[in-house]
């Protein structure tokens, strides 16, 4: 948690010190003495991050690159390092202090905590793998505390995302990703509605139906809403995420190397759950809607097989080409829902495709859609959070590679354009304006870098909150 101008003495606290970009005003700041030791060892070389550490205290000198394209990225990198060079000395507790804006404060803060998470609940000796930060204090008195408040409900609504991606997939079935969701949006105010299979089966939803036949565990269909009554727009932004618990591929099974972290498949899903929670914790004035079909895709006896054909909610046809193209059915079936609620726009989010995988890499998600304005106003929003949006053209001639000789769409249209055939796929079952967001490079990472940890990062959860927060 961050708080405010807490300077009481505590056990294991570090000062994480901000340089100004240059020296000029370093002996407004500091001793003469140590003014001039910063200068030499710090702007001199170059180097922007110094610890110094003597049997009463530790100091981290913290100096932005003055040549850094996103200044607020620098902070939130370098308190990540900074984080990773206190963690090894025992730091429970940071105060920031120096010269800087609130926003560099505020984005200092972010990464300190960012960095700090651990997903340690499996050690059998847990409490050695427990993260080891407890507090990061500001030290300014030009911060407003309900800054702060909102920026720490965002982290947990990321923590939230992270932990939930992390859960192997023999923990979190469908039915208990639904109650972890209910648990988190009921203590945030928002109204939710879990439709079991019956009602499903009730809406004709053949997608998520069909993905849902190979496994022991039954759907689910979470419908979240945060609608307060100052809301700034009269009908809502509606946020449809892809909840697979696992994906085995289905009958097209996966290879080995795809299968092992397929745990990640319900990070949309997720994604927009603690996105909408995030909204009405901070009482965002603005109506969003939060839609999540759940299921895990096993093969057994049961599972769909390529070759069938499935009737959607909205009474199209389609014929299964591939069954590890799951997702895309169960997303189509919640988006053609979302036009109940005739939603001003709907933005889609998903581990969706490797193609979109191979135009961005770990490095940004791809976005499309026929909304041109909002697609703009995500890509600045996610400019300003550093979880950036790639677009992708969304022509209509994607659409032929969706022909069936036998139905009204096939799910699977080759791998060439991969990433925009399954967003054309997905913009068939609505007539409202439509983004898809695939952050199949971005939710899980191999390796910790940055901020972003090993395992489930939380991408997409900051961006969206930024987007909506912006249009409120």
């Amino acid at each position: 948690m961050i708080y405010l101008n807490n300077n009481s003495a505590k056990a294991d606290l570090a000062t994480l010190f901000l340089l100004p970009e240059n020296s000029a005003s370093l002996t407004q700041l500091l001793p003469t003495e140590t003014a001039t030791w910063i200068t030499k060892v710090l702007y001199n070389h170059e180097k922007n991050l110094w610890v110094y550490q003597t049997e009463d205290q530790i100091i981290v000198y913290l100096r932005p690159h003055p040549k850094a394209a996103d200044k607020h990225e620098d902070y939130r990198t370098l308190a990540a390092q900074a984080w990773q060079k206190m963690e090894e000395l025992d730091v429970k507790n940071i105060i920031i202090s120096g010269q800087a804006t609130e926003n560099q404060f505020l984005a200092t803060a972010e990464g300190l905590v960012l960095a700090s998470y651990r997903f340690s609940k499996y050690f059998s000796h847990s409490k050695k793998q427990q993260p080891k930060l407890n507090a990061v204090y500001i030290n300014s008195k030009t911060i407003e505390q309900e800054n702060v408040d909102a920026l720490n409900n965002v982290l947990q609504s990321v923590f939230f995302v992270r932990d939930q991606v992390n859960e192997p997939g023999n923990i979190l079935t469908a039915s208990l990703f639904a109650e972890r969701i209910t648990e988190e949006a009921t203590s945030a105010g928002v109204s939710v509605d879990v439709l079991n299979k019956k009602k499903i089966e009730a809406l004709k939803m053949g997608g998520l139906l069909a993905v849902n036949q190979g496994s022991d565990e039954e759907p689910v269909f979470i419908v979240l809403e945060w609608k307060p009554e100052n809301a700034v727009n009269k009908k809502p932004i509606t946020l449809v995420g892809k909840g697979i618990t696992f994906d085995t591929g289905g009958s097209n099974l996966k290879t080995d190397r795809n299968m092992e972290d397929m745990k990640e498949d319900m990070a949309g899903g997720a994604t927009v759950a603690a996105t909408i929670c995030a909204v009405a914790k901070n009482h965002l004035p603005i109506h969003v809607v939060a839609l999540i079909p759940a299921t895990d895709n096993r093969i057994s006896n049961r599972s769909f097989l390529p070759g069938d054909i499935i009737t959607m909610h909205n009474g199209t046809t389609v014929e299964v080409g591939n069954t590890d193209a799951e997702g895309r059915l169960i997303l189509a079936d919640a988006i053609s829902y979302a036009d109940h609620f005739d939603p001003q726009l709907i933005i889609s989010i998903a581990t969706l495709t490797g193609s979109a995988q191979r135009v961005t890499g770990k490095h940004a998600m791809v976005g499309m859609g026929n909304d041109n304005k909002a697609l703009q106003q995500l890509k600045t929003a996610g400019e300003e959070v550093f979880e950036r949006v790639v677009e992708l053209p969304f022509w209509d001639d994607y659409k032929t590679s969706l022909k069936s000789a036998i139905a009204d769409l096939t799910n699977s249209g080759g791998a060439e354009g991969g990433a925009i055939i399954a967003g054309k796929f997905l913009e068939h079952f609505t007539k409202h304006p439509f983004i898809h967001l695939d952050i199949a490079g971005v939710a899980f990472s191999k390796k910790s870098e940055g901020w972003k940890p090993q395992g489930g990062t939380g991408v997409g959860v900051r961006l969206l909150y930024q987007f909506l927060k912006t249009m409120a």
